[in-house]
């Protein structure tokens, strides 16, 4: 899965994201038009500036699949594929989707992005897809350099100006969900584009999770001492099943890192989110240790629910350990309480292990393309 700068779950007013991601969402510059090929050439293939043609759908460009992934995946009726939608609060969410298997996954991921497409079947209550009606996914040629280069038909132009960092977010964050992606870049019809196409946000050079999601400034507006960072906190629509949501935020690079960020998360989302605190009040990390991939949190009693039996919560222990493990160094979070010789989670059963993501999601890594 890959990091913030991760990668298989789900915040009300987002605010200005000047501090967070410059390059991404931040002033505004003109678009430059592309000559349209003659007709006896063909279009630039994206990011070369050949006169080779773009990559067409079920080209192969997209990459191969190692082939024991592949033929695992043609033997499924099924597969668990990682979208990105957008849920009643306007917040960019990841779900899991069961897809028919496919060996254009990426192309297959992006297709289901698309409102009014074969997404529509299979949408989790209260969610919705945010590419626009008619996109259709032309092409996909992934770069040596992790850079997917993405060509969508001029459909994609009809959103409206509210949804444009959305669209960005959850098209990257969906592409580079597979481990050799990086990076998105944008074509329209063989075009390459340096800004969206109706607010203007700047895309020159590529998108990339780095420049954030559901991005909140915060506190910390010292971006030279601080760093951004994508923490998970839950969230709930009506009385169906609790998911994790992805917020950008900035947390001090002064001190241990690891526990600002824990900090972050025990402080609980901005006021007026739709998201939910699932700390309890008094909670303190009073130290976090990385050790070969594993990083080992200890808190205070406080982080404990419950009377004879003390466990920490389902809602909690996720948040910890999707926010944590987003880092690129941690692979796994071991959850330690001062005087408690074997932490519980909610289900009664000891956290004998750290806790991977994978053990949170219950579903299998994407791989590679």
């Amino acid at each position: 899965m890959k990091t913030c700068g991760i990668k298989p779950l789900s915040i009300a007013v987002l605010l200005s994201t000047g501090l967070l991601s410059g390059c991404l969402f931040e002033g505004e510059q003109s678009l430059e038009e592309m000559d349209a090929p003659p007709e006896e050439e063909t279009a630039a293939t994206p990011e070369t500036n050949t006169k080779e043609s773009p990559p067409e759908k079920g080209s192969g460009k997209e990459s191969v699949e190692g082939e024991g992934q592949k033929e695992a995946e043609e033997a499924a009726e099924t597969v668990a594929r990682e979208l990105f939608l957008i849920d009643s609060n306007g917040m960019v969410v990841p779900q899991t989707v069961e897809l028919p298997a496919s060996k254009e996954v990426a192309t297959q991921a992006l297709e289901y992005l698309v409102k009014d497409g074969p997404i529509s079947s299979l949408l989790p209550t209260g969610f919705k897809a945010v590419l626009p009606a008619g996109t259709e996914i032309l092409g996909l040629n992934l770069k040596d350099n992790g850079t997917m280069v993405v060509d969508v038909s001029k459909e994609f132009k009809n959103y409206q100006p509210n949804e444009e960092k959305k669209i960005l977010q959850a098209m990257t964050f969906t592409v580079t969900q597979f481990d050799n992606v990086d990076r998105m870049k944008l074509w329209i019809n063989g075009h390459e584009l340096k800004e969206m196409p109706v607010s203007g946000t700047p895309i020159n050079g590529g998108v990339s999770r780095s420049d954030g999601i559901n991005v909140h400034v915060g506190d910390q507006t010292d971006v030279v001492g601080s760093k951004a960072v994508t923490v998970y906190f839950p969230s709930q629509q009506g009385d169906e099943e609790v998911y994790q949501v992805p917020v950008t935020t900035r947390v001090s690079t002064e001190g241990n890192l690891y526990t600002s960020l824990v900090q972050t998360l025990l402080d609980g989302p901005a006021l007026g989110t739709s998201l939910l605190q699932p700390f309890n009040e008094g909670v303190q990390a009073t130290s976090a240790e990385l050790n070969e991939g594993v990083l080992s949190v200890t808190f205070n009693e406080a982080l404990l629910n419950g009377q004879e039996s003390k466990a920490v919560s389902e809602q909690a222990l996720a948040s910890l350990v999707m926010s944590l493990t987003n880092m690129n160094d941690v692979e796994a979070v071991e959850v330690k309480v001062e005087g408690v010789e074997q932490v519980l989670n909610e289900a009664g059963e000891p956290l004998a292990e750290p806790v991977t993501r994978s053990d949170i999601n219950g579903a299998n890594e994407p791989g590679s393309l």
